[in-house]
């Protein structure tokens, strides 16, 4: 069967994953290594996220401000561990003027050397904690619940559109609490933001739960994250969420006078999920023949494209189909209007087809004037291309009952999406009981072998390292500790031998 791309998934993944962004128009190279222009289909989908997160971070009493991208040096010293996690990324801005080099160029003016050297946001703790010390001087002042949607930097030296670019947007949560209790029920919280918001909107099934010790945020206490699995059996680390603990009070000297008239530290959290997010879309639900965007995310959930031929009788046809849009305008699917596109762009009506199904618009209507004089409209769903005889599965539908029905066809394909995205995971998970069995599953030839579940003693320390090193050797992570486990059956660590005391997911990552 011929498909819309050049290359295959089972052919090269990561070429089928670039072709997937170049064919859909998610976004291109833009001249500065790491960094990528966001194409108007490629935003539009971000913007779908941002607008829906939004919602659900403002629903839990956070409210948007902003922070500058420039952040003084001294800041982040403050921090030791913080700034030895993020100082081999960090871009850094030393001169605030250029000057002739006398050949032609510019060259940075020797007299212009800033006092002290900024940062270009990596991320936001130190800046923020440096506000909190002002914000907060009384008990009564907490919390302070804020988030704020953002470019950063951190200088990847090996990136890749949307997974990791050395510029990116995303949004960054942080809050300040009268106790360790209250913070942590915060960092759970927004946790569970994230892997709801993952399944409801962009059908990815995920797994949440602790990192280990040497996979936390620099400086916290305790990271969470939410996992994704690809279609390569590769891990997505798609959103975390980190209880700081008083780390970043103490140095940021964020305290409060509490009820009793004495001084504490403030507790502190920050999470985040970024545009990396559409990365996971991607490699969870594209296909050989491009994208396919969750409805509740695609900038445009039904495109209509008539049969043009550059002539008068095409004005029926337009009124048309400007009526099937203004019809589908007033229904509603997935709690909001439904968002319907008139493509009258001058090319043939088959190239405006797969260019969206490339594009992954969740459903794609042609009309032409057999069409119009039945009443009807040609429908394809992007999330069911073909019949089973590999032919495209069109479906000729009376106009009006397809309006009708554009609800739940689109609450179908999302369902739809979701099953088959935790279908995948499920079915990829391997419990194993030994080392041995670890590096079995995971030998060298054996394609896409998923994750495996092994028991886990959290060990520390120089013990941790040695298990960090043999798991390096393979190219293996641990993924996180799910959370919701009620305790780990007898026997053994598979790293260390000593009493297991919960069960982790290890596999290789993005």
């Amino acid at each position: 069967m011929k498909h819309a791309l050049n290359v295959t998934r089972e052919q090269d993944f990561a070429a089928w994953y670039q072709a997937v962004i170049t064919e859909a128009d998610l976004a291109e190279e833009s001249g500065v290594r790491g960094c990528m222009v966001i194409r108007p289909w490629g935003y539009g989908i971000w913007e779908r996220i941002q607008r829906l997160l939004d919602d659900r971070i403002k629903a839990t009493g956070h409210e948007n401000c902003y922070f500058p991208l420039f952040i003084p040096l001294s800041y982040f010293e403050k921090e030791a561990e913080h700034v030895d996690g993020f100082a081999k990324e960090m871009a850094v801005v030393t001169h605030h003027r250029l000057v002739a080099d006398g050949k032609g160029g510019l060259v940075p003016d020797p007299e212009a050397k800033l006092e002290e050297p900024l940062v270009v946001r990596p991320t936001s703790e130190t800046v923020i904690g440096t506000a909190f010390s002002r914000w907060v001087q009384s008990w009564r002042d907490l919390p302070v619940l804020i988030n704020q949607w953002a470019n950063v930097v951190r200088w990847e030296m090996r990136t890749r559109m949307f997974l990791r670019t050395a510029e990116f947007l995303w949004q960054e949560g942080h809050t300040a609490h009268a106790t360790a209790e209250e913070a942590q029920g915060e960092t759970l919280k927004m946790l569970e933001v994230y892997r709801e918001f993952a399944e409801t909107c962009l059908g990815l099934h995920v797994i949440a739960g602790e990192k280990p010790e040497n996979e936390r945020f620099p400086g916290a206490v305790a990271t969470y994250s939410i996992e994704a699995m690809m279609q390569d059996g590769k891990a997505l680390q798609a959103g975390t969420s980190h209880f700081l603990g008083t780390n970043f009070a103490h140095a940021q000297n964020i305290r409060f006078q509490n009820a009793e008239g004495q001084f504490e530290h403030a507790n502190t959290t920050s999470w985040g999920v970024s545009t990396r997010m559409i990365g996971g879309v991607i490699m969870v639900h594209g296909d050989d023949d491009g994208l396919r965007v969750p409805p509740a995310i695609a900038p445009w959930q039904v495109v209509i494209v008539p049969m043009l031929r550059d002539a008068p009788e095409d004005e029926p046809l337009i009124a048309y189909c400007r009526e099937l849009q203004a019809t589908l305008a007033q229904q509603s699917a997935l709690g909001e209007p439904v968002r319907a596109l008139l493509d009258l762009k001058p090319a043939k009506a088959a190239t405006k087809r797969w260019g969206w199904v490339k594009k992954g618009a969740p459903v794609i209507v042609e009309v032409g004037g057999r069409d119009m004089a039945g009443g009807n409209v040609s429908v394809v769903r992007r999330d069911r291309l073909y019949r089973a005889d590999g032919k495209l599965d069109s479906q000729v539908v009376a106009r009006d009952d397809f309006a009708a029905a554009i609800g739940e066809t689109l609450a179908d394909i999302q369902a739809t999406l979701l099953a088959q995205s935790t279908e995948r995971l499920r079915a990829q998970i391997v419990p194993v009981d030994d080392w041995a069995g670890v590096e079995a599953h995971f030998a060298e030839g054996i394609k896409n072998p998923g994750w495996v579940d092994v028991r886990w003693s959290k060990p520390t320390g120089d013990a941790l390292e040695k298990v960090v090193q043999r798991l390096k050797a393979l190219k293996l992570t641990i993924r996180n500790a799910p959370l919701g486990q009620t305790g780990c059956d007898d026997g053994p660590c598979v790293f260390t031998g000593e009493p297991a005391v919960e069960r982790v997911l290890i596999g290789r990552a993005y």
